[in-house]
């Protein structure tokens, strides 16, 4: 539960800080406006002093939050002229951060049509193969290794299957789970390794007010699967298209980054790629959005594990290897899904 004092306390401290970097008299300065908290501690304010832009002010508290991977990715970015908010303060120990305002609009509310997506695909494809185009050896980034792609595929047979679900795992079911997520970390390593954003679905992509794309959330970028970011968008959680759309921009995108120069596998291996690379994320997403509502409160994310479910059994019948997990997934788990209040069926 939020401690409403210590939240109101931070909020003041913020707004002192904020105005004093901004050198200007805080009782001139108007109270912090609340933007957005997401999924994690962190949390946005917008700040509009009179007669000057506005910016946005952040508390994210250094005990939850890895700021300095913040502020590193956040230069590696800037520096290769990807479009992310300029920093324009970081007070490290309280963990304040002041930032360019990117304005409102997401771009999720904008993808109302076919037309409309194509468009803003398009742009969005051309900051993926921005940031893909970074060298590595610039980067220091963590790499996105086994035993990190194996700790998110776990989240998902603690918290949707066990703690959501209620169904624990017998021996033979564990068994053939694990064999799942070692086929999908095999896939993932096989790829080949790119400054990954991790987080670039239509949530997290602004549109700004010259039209272009503006890129925020991407403290937790790693050294990763070529395919991941690309998953992320086109297999976006929360919007979902015909798969014959999906994979016309999936092909779409590996031209062009193939002209690029970026070394992928040919057309067939690279959507096999994506599509397996897709039902990690997935599977990783069906335990994060369940720990969310019941570690965090935060039900407003179980809406939207009718689609991740959908995701997830659309892939995995299209690959033979899958057909076990696919029957199990079936069988067992979607009975006790529909008996929970969120559920729905979704088919894509």
């Amino acid at each position: 539960m939020v401690d409403t004092r210590e939240t109101s306390a931070a909020e003041a401290a913020l707004h002192r800080w904020s105005a004093e970097s901004l050198n200007l008299d805080s009782s001139a300065v108007p109270p912090l406006e609340m933007v957005s908290g997401d999924a994690s501690f962190r949390r946005y304010y917008r700040l509009a002093p009179p007669g000057q832009k506005a910016v946005i002010a952040v508390h994210a508290p250094p005990d939850k939050e890895n700021n300095e991977a913040f502020v590193a990715v956040q230069s590696l970015l800037f520096q290769h002229g990807v479009r992310v908010p300029a920093l324009l303060g970081w007070q490290r120990d309280q963990g304040f951060l002041l930032q360019e305002d990117f304005g409102g609009q997401l771009l999720l509310p904008l993808l109302k049509n076919r037309s409309d997506a194509e468009h803003y695909y398009t742009k969005a494809m051309d900051s993926l193969l921005q940031m893909q185009r970074i060298p590595l050896s610039e980067a220091a980034l963590p790499e996105y290794d086994r035993d990190l792609l194996w700790r998110e595929m776990a989240l998902f047979t603690e918290w949707f299957v066990a703690a959501l679900l209620n169904h624990s795992l017998a021996p033979a079911e564990q068994a053939m789970v694990d064999g799942v997520f070692e086929q999908l970390c095999d896939t993932a390593l096989a790829q080949p390794q790119v400054l990954v954003h991790r987080d670039f679905h239509s949530r997290n992509i602004m549109v700004l007010d010259d039209g272009e794309l503006g890129l925020i959330d991407f403290q937790d970028a790693v050294c990763g699967p070529a395919t991941y970011d690309l998953v992320s968008l086109l297999r976006d959680c929360y919007v979902a298209w015909p798969q014959d759309d999906v994979e016309g921009w999936v092909l779409e995108y590996h031209r062009r980054a193939t002209a690029a120069g970026l070394s992928l596998a040919a057309e067939t291996e690279f959507i096999r790629q994506f599509d397996l690379m897709g039902l990690q994320r997935h599977i990783k997403v069906l335990g994060i959005f369940a720990r969310l509502y019941l570690r965090d409160g935060k039900a407003g994310y179980l809406d939207d594990l009718p689609l991740v479910i959908a995701y997830t059994l659309t892939v995995a019948e299209k690959y033979p290897e899958l057909a076990e997990f696919c029957r199990w997934f079936r069988d067992v788990l979607l009975p006790l899904a529909s008996q929970q209040p969120w559920y729905r069926e979704r088919r894509l």
